[in-house]
């Protein structure tokens, strides 16, 4: 398992090594060998969902098939395993503060099954890390905005939870709380 930052800290670089990344020959379209090469070194760069990884591998111009050989034999000897993969991204999303909406949001656009992003951010949510970051969040904007209008303070937080994606019942809650 990794820690958020070391999740923060794979996917910069591994936007960094995406950027020199150069599309396949034809001969090695339908090469096992340098495909599942291909995946190793972008795991090695950041870990990936399955959905990511299959994505960035057809782009880079390898066959369907080849790829989905590739990301099955990962997946067996478990290199690429999107389940620990999707509880490491909620973890890295909580510690934004995000909600259960962004993260699922947020999974889904990283590859991860819609299914699967929402089963995890279900079980997150059932131990309060959605409840704890919108917390942490109106804390935050309290701190931020001491001394303006109620008013003022409220829409911001607000604004902040919605695009963070957290539900209103929970903003209203925090809300309440911490900014009268």
């Amino acid at each position: 398992m990794i820690d958020a930052q070391e999740f923060l800290g794979r996917a910069v670089a591994a936007e960094t090594v995406g950027a020199a990344e150069t599309v396949v020959h034809e001969s090695d379209a339908d090469d096992v060998d340098a495909c599942r090469e291909a995946a190793l070194r972008l795991l090695d760069a950041a870990p990936r969902a399955s959905g990511a990884l299959r994505e960035r591998l057809i782009a880079k111009g390898y066959a369907d098939g080849i790829v989905d050989e590739v990301i099955e034999r990962l997946t067996r000897v478990h290199l690429l395993d999107d389940r620990a993969y999707a509880e490491s991204a909620v973890r890295y999303c909580t510690g934004r503060c995000m909600g259960r909406r962004g993260t699922v949001m947020e999974l889904t656009r990283k590859g991860v099954d819609r299914a699967l992003a929402e089963a995890v951010a279900t079980e997150a949510e059932q131990r309060g890390d959605f409840e704890d970051a919108a917390w942490e969040l109106g804390r935050q904007y309290a701190r931020k905005t001491r001394g303006l209008d109620v008013a003022v303070r409220r829409r911001r937080f607000w604004s902040a939870g919605g695009r963070k994606g957290h539900s209103p019942e929970t903003l209203r809650r925090v809300a309440e709380e911490l900014l009268n």
